[in-house]
């Protein structure tokens, strides 16, 4: 012992810090038994083996502080125990349920929802996987040999040793089990519940031969997996078999992690939002609404830090009247927003790139303004001066329906071939106040004709590409082209039945307009305007909240943080910068 130098071992021990990899830090809820929180080795051993940090999780009903453990996790493991409550389903008690785990229950299915809400990484084993069910909308059977009478059912609680397979499992040949672990393999069972309907959000998976659900995953492209058996038990006495499963589950957290640090370090920019089209309902945009797509908390959640809430006008009457009270509603509409930002805590109102960036160092979100459909200003010049003034950042030209200022892409008559007088002299005005001018929605004479009037950059704030999908709303190659060499920007959008003519549109057919995007007007020319709460949105990338997920799988296609920098709001503030510059003295920065 007198040799022993613990200074030198310290010493040594730190000089590997320097160069240490980053693993993703998992959490796993602990159990609850005689001396509080308790957990077997086997699970976080699985999670250590497979590159993940483990963190044990002690169960508890105090919701911030779930939260707060929420923040700093990327991955979410829900371990084994005893049964869940039934009263939690809805249901009363059979004879046949076991010991349940109260510590447990609230804050596991607490916990599942709002790592849902984050797009945290999620495994379910065992209980796990019925906490995964039961918080996403799922059923759960009590006892399988009670609630399925007459079917012949397997022995799925064995009293073999943990580490040994007991019955085989097949997995649906497109399923991640499947990738990981094969189509037909055999596992362990320790269980007497199970899935009976795994809901909406949640697809089976695998299933015994007795036709017991064994998993569940995303219905929604997201990283949830769920298991009946205990994967885990295995690596307990050598046995690799299961650590594919493990392995996979922290690569998606890692995924997440890297997600999560690429959204802190930059400033993401949604172009298009008509949430304000929803406010009439009593819609506020501080609390979690679940019918609309946009929220403060959605926008936390999936790393949002700048919106451009839209005053949407659909087209109609262009009488005097009709004018007046067009001009009138986009008025309210714009006060409407106003007064719920002002009335909202960790997020303000902006109108210049200045203010965004500022906006994003004081840990606030930003709320741009802008008007749908130029129909707004009636055939009054001076409305574009004054909303500009007012914080508009931009007007697009038209909607669906030709109007004063020129002909639209849909429900068009062509009566101006393109734009109108009046129009042209709108675009003039445009570019003198500083106001970006917006060409979704227009025909392709209104499009290029504006180009060619236009003295500054103008931008699609929210439009997909003809090329992979051909409706008259999206964009040729040509004409993405076009923009790009007046350095304007394209902003891909995310409505359905511009992503796809037939079927349904995913995150997979939104990634690849943006690529197309990037591929065609090159990274300095595309940005993301969802068109959320004005029918955008698929499966997979359905709300703000889904935003770390996007991100995570254009980090897939290898667009990296440099690229995703421009494509996420640089791009379009560098644009909103050109056209504001030197134009309306009394505008902030």
């Amino acid at each position: 012992m007198e040799n022993f130098n613990i200074n030198y071992s310290y010493d040594e021990f730190v000089s590997h810090f320097p160069n240490h990899k980053v693993h993703p830090l998992i959490g796993i809820v602990g159990n609850f038994g005689e001396q509080g929180c308790e957990l077997a080795e086997a699970y976080y051993k699985s999670v250590e083996y497979a590159g993940g940090i483990p963190y044990i999780i002690p169960p508890t009903e105090n919701v911030d502080l779930l939260a707060g453990i929420l923040d700093h996790i990327d991955g979410l493991v829900i371990s084994g125990g005893a049964d869940i409550n039934p009263l939690y389903l809805g249901e009363e008690p059979i004879a046949e349920l076991h010991g349940i785990n109260p510590e447990r229950d609230f804050m596991e299915l607490m916990l599942v929802r709002l790592a849902y809400d984050r797009g945290i990484p999620m495994l379910g084993i065992c209980r796990g996987l019925q906490a995964i069910v039961a918080a996403l909308g799922g059923s759960l059977y009590q006892d399988l040999a009670t609630c399925l009478p007459g079917q012949h059912i397997l022995k799925h609680t064995q009293q073999a040793p943990r580490h040994t397979p007991t019955h085989s499992v097949t997995a649906e040949p497109d399923s991640i089990i499947a990738k990981v672990l094969g189509e037909t393999f055999a596992v362990n069972s320790f269980h007497h519940q199970g899935v009976r309907d795994a809901g909406p959000k949640l697809r089976i998976t695998a299933r015994a031969a007795d036709g017991v659900v064994e998993a569940v995953e995303s219905n929604e492209f997201k990283s949830i997996v769920g298991v009946q058996w205990h994967p885990e038990a295995f690596i307990m006495k050598a046995n690799r078999v299961m650590i594919p499963l493990f392995q996979h589950f922290t690569g998606e957290a890692d995924s997440y992690r890297r997600a999560r640090e690429v959204h802190s370090r930059i400033l993401t920019l949604d172009s298009h939002c008509d949430t304000p089209m929803h406010f009439h309902k009593g819609i506020h945009i501080a609390r979690r609404c679940p019918e609309v797509c946009v929220d403060l908390h959605k926008m936390s959640e999936g790393g949002l830090d700048a919106a451009v809430m839209a005053a949407y006008l659909p087209q109609s009457s262009r009488t005097e009247q009709a004018l007046r009270a067009a001009t009138a509603y986009a008025d309210t509409l714009l006060e409407q927003i106003r007064q719920q930002v002002r009335s909202s805590v960790g997020v303000a109102l902006a109108q210049s790139a200045k203010g965004v960036y500022q906006q994003k160092s004081y840990g606030r979100r930003a709320i741009l303004l802008g008007i749908e459909n130029g129909y707004a200003i009636g055939r009054d010049l001076s409305n574009i001066e004054r909303y500009r003034r007012e914080g508009v950042v931009y007007i697009t030209l038209c909607h669906n329906g030709d109007n004063d200022i020129c002909d639209s892409a849909r429900k068009s008559n062509r009566e101006h071939g393109g734009l109108s007088q009046f129009g042209r002299e709108v675009v003039k005005e445009m570019n003198r106040v500083g106001m970006m001018i917006d060409l979704s929605h227009a025909s392709e004479e209104t499009f290029y004709q504006t180009l060619e009037l236009s003295t500054q950059p103008v931008v699609c704030s929210h439009s997909s590409c003809r090329a992979l999908c051909n409706h008259p709303r999206n964009l040729t190659d040509d004409q993405i082209r076009a923009i790009a060499e007046r350095d304007g920007v394209v902003q891909g959008t995310f409505y359905p039945g511009f992503l796809v003519e037939n079927g349904e549109a995913t995150i997979d057919d939104a990634v690849r307009h943006l690529l197309h995007l990037i591929d065609v007007a090159g990274i300095d020319h595309v940005g993301i305007g969802s068109d959320f709460d004005g029918d955008g949105g698929v499966r997979g990338l359905a709300t703000a909240a889904d935003y770390l997920n996007l991100t995570r799988r254009l980090l897939a296609e290898g667009i990296n943080e440099r690229m995703l920098r421009k494509v996420w709001g640089g791009n379009f503030l560098r644009v909103m910068s050109r056209v504001q510059y030197n134009t309306l003295q009394n505008l902030e920065g």
